[in-house]
């Protein structure tokens, strides 16, 4: 296995960021520091990060968390406040999570230990779908909605969305491809309108389902190769 493959099985985030690692020379495979992003790890090697304790590729992890309002998407939190991973059992090691929700807002979030799975969810190139629900504080204007189709520049980029429905007066469903932080909350403000209430509710294929907040499942076999882009009819 690649050595990029095998720190991004252990839970040190996607390969960019475990090359990254390499070429700052972080790695050693048994007592030797490496810089060479082609090295192999075999069977046996002693693998460490900044010579800390040997490492083991932990067992593949997809989570599907609902994330509650006030929770923050991070490992740690440098004010104490609760985080993501303290909504899920420690056994399954090393995670971090897939794109993120602010703290006011809700809904699904992937964790896992899979980097290749999370480059390919946050790459802009496989545009992931991801919906959402939105309460406005006050009665959406349908003529409001080619704007947001057609997209206009917010702090962070231009933003866009992919598909606009109303729901009730002042609830509206949206989904994005696009990943710019806090794009619904500015997106809605630059019209006129503040964001009450944001709950995502659908990544790709995944959908909340029965989950309530704080909750969170194991994917199936057949939910990580819808993720991953494969062929599920084989199966």
């Amino acid at each position: 296995m690649r050595l990029n493959r095998f720190l991004a099985a252990s839970g040190f985030g996607s390969r960019r960021a475990c090359e990254a690692l390499i070429r700052e020379g972080k790695i050693s495979i048994n007592g030797h520091f490496i810089r060479d992003l082609a090295t192999i790890v075999n069977p046996g090697d002693d693998v460490r990060v900044a010579g800390k304790p040997p490492l083991r590729p932990a067992a593949p992890a997809y989570i599907l968390l609902h994330k509650p309002k006030g929770i923050v998407c991070t490992r740690s939190d440098e004010r104490g406040r609760p985080t993501i991973l303290d909504l899920v059992p420690g056994h399954f090691g090393r995670l971090f999570h897939v794109g993120r929700l602010d703290k006011e807002s809700e809904g699904l979030i992937l964790l896992t230990n899979d980097g290749a799975l999370s480059h390919r969810l946050t790459h802009p190139a496989h545009e992931v779908e991801k919906e959402y629900e939105v309460l406005l504080d006050r009665p959406f204007a349908a003529q409001e909605i080619p704007k947001l189709l057609r997209g206009f520049v917010i702090e962070g980029g231009r933003g866009r969305m992919e598909r606009v429905q109303i729901v009730a007066p002042s609830i509206v469903k949206v989904v994005l491809r696009q990943g710019i932080k806090r794009q619904i909350r500015l997106m809605f403000l630059k019209l006129g309108y503040e964001v009450k209430r944001l709950i995502r509710t659908r990544i790709g294929d995944l959908s909340i389902g029965t989950l309530r907040p704080g909750e969170w499942r194991a994917l199936d076999k057949r939910e990580v190769a819808l993720l991953k882009g494969e062929d599920t009819r084989r199966s």
